[in-house]
């Protein structure tokens, strides 16, 4: 990926992985390459307020041998569906979260008699 563009972002986790990606989801072949033709590229000017953690990217993993197809939209049309899946999934989350909340505001009284 062109890490000196704008929009490239890399974070390592206090596990040790790395994740490489366009801030803008226009590489859907991250982490190894983006578009060669990007309209989006921009190149980066100025670091203002980041927090750099050292001065070397740890190294992209090689490319699997057995990778998709790259020239029939394989590679993105995989993505886009685990991004519909994640998407689909995240109203129920919420849901589900803000239940849980609103049982946890109710006085104790309340959840006393809703046990029995």
């Amino acid at each position: 990926m062109r890490q000196d563009c704008k929009h490239f972002e890399s974070r390592t986790y206090r596990t040790g992985e790395t994740v490489r990606k366009c801030d803008l989801d226009l590489a859907p072949e991250a982490p190894w390459r983006c578009p060669a033709d990007c309209p989006r590229y921009e190149r980066r000017m100025a670091d203002v307020n980041w927090a750099h953690g050292t001065l070397v990217t740890p190294r992209t993993p090689d490319e699997p041998l057995d990778a998709l197809d790259r020239d029939d939209g394989s590679v993105a049309r995989l993505l886009d569906e685990a991004e519909e899946i994640v998407n689909a999934a995240g109203p129920t989350v919420v849901a589900e979260v803000h239940a849980e909340l609103e049982r946890r505001r109710a006085p104790r009284w309340r959840r006393w008699l809703r046990r029995r």
